[in-house]
């Protein structure tokens, strides 16, 4: 009996002292496991699957990104355009209506003079009759003219001036300054700085002073 326990402590110390060189050899199987190449090639492997289909997600939701951005500027674009188009209308509705406006105010005052020609053309009078009258109407015109800041361009007596005068012919003058206006053939006109059309005018040529 006390043979067999004893051989029994014998087993169970031997066990005990062969545990720890088991996990010794576990461990270090792991290490070599852990260590394998190809274990390590097939993790890669593993993780390399699952790439593409992040790199594929990231693109996507750029894709969709970008395509917003441009969405939301050809839509800003489209939006700019209408408004541009609708302000190039409004300013040409209202610049037309502003002339109509002018040449009317314009018109307007006209129709008297207008009426006193048809006036004049119906008259029996003498001839003497119909120029005063004549006269009469173009002092009327005139007043209408300078009520709309229409000015006639000064002409003879004045130097001639390629800006406002249009020579229609040189005559010689020797009692005359070189370039003086002489006479009027039809008279210029201009608002403020703005020249309507050039007087036409016949200009002085002086020999003797060019000479001098």
């Amino acid at each position: 009996m006390s043979r067999r326990i004893f051989v029994d402590k014998k087993m169970n110390e031997q066990m005990l002292e062969a545990t720890p060189e088991v996990e010794q050899k576990k461990a270090q199987q792991g290490q070599v496991e852990s260590n394998d190449p190809a274990a390590e090639s097939v993790s890669e492997a593993k993780t390399a699957e699952g790439a593409p289909d992040e790199a594929k997600t990231v693109l996507q939701e750029e894709y969709e990104k970008l395509k917003q951005e441009r969405d939301s500027l050809l839509d800003r674009m489209a939006r700019m355009q209408a408004e541009f188009e609708n302000a190039r209308k409004r300013e040409t509705k209202e610049r037309a209506e502003f002339r109509d406006f002018a040449v009317a105010g314009a018109v307007e005052q006209f129709l008297p003079v207008l009426d006193n020609f048809h006036l004049a053309l119906k008259s029996k009078g003498s001839v003497e009759q119909l120029r005063e009258g004549v006269e009469l109407i173009v002092k009327q015109m005139e007043e209408v003219l300078r009520s709309l800041n229409v000015q006639p361009v000064e002409a003879v007596g004045t130097e001639f001036d390629p800006r406002v005068h249009e020579a229609i012919e040189m005559v010689e003058k020797p009692d005359v300054p070189d370039h003086q206006v002489l006479e009027e053939v039809r008279r210029g006109y201009r608002i403020k700085d703005r020249l309507l059309r050039p007087a036409m005018v016949r200009v002085a040529s002086n020999s003797q002073q060019k000479e001098a």
